[in-house]
């Protein structure tokens, strides 16, 4: 099944209106789940869940949100901040996301800012089509 973006942004934004109560307007494909949704940890997994069912896919939990593995690797985290290898790892596992500001200072601290809502549109859309 080939779904357009638009498509994709408006089932992933009904997703999270119904997982953290929100707003559909509050659901802007900038929007960070945490600092702007004000997601917890646990909402991922129902957020997960929810997508899942949503779009007939699997998602491994790693995958679209794979921070635990790398920020638990004593190689990829120095003095609060992402080493470089940390960031390529991280980049690796997550291609849906933009790390444009978070790679020029990568606090750990601002990781959560990189779950989205447009890299959850472009992970699906890589799933689906």
């Amino acid at each position: 099944m080939s779904m357009s973006r638009e498509d994709v942004f408006e089932k992933v934004q009904e997703t999270l209106v119904d997982a953290l109560g929100v707003d559909d307007d509050e659901v802007t494909p900038e929007a960070t789940l945490m600092g702007d949704l004000g997601a917890e940890s646990i909402d991922f997994l129902d957020i997960v869940f929810r997508l899942e069912k949503s779009f007939s896919i699997k998602i491994p939990r790693e995958e679209l949100f794979p921070a635990e593995n790398v920020l638990g690797n004593a190689e990829y985290v120095a003095d609060g901040k992402l080493t470089p290898a940390g960031l390529e790892a991280l980049k690796s596992q997550m291609p849906h996301v933009d790390f444009g500001d978070f790679a020029s200072d990568p606090d750990i601290n601002k990781i959560t800012d990189l779950f989205c809502v447009e890299s959850i549109v472009k992970y699906i859309e890589g799933k689906i089509n």
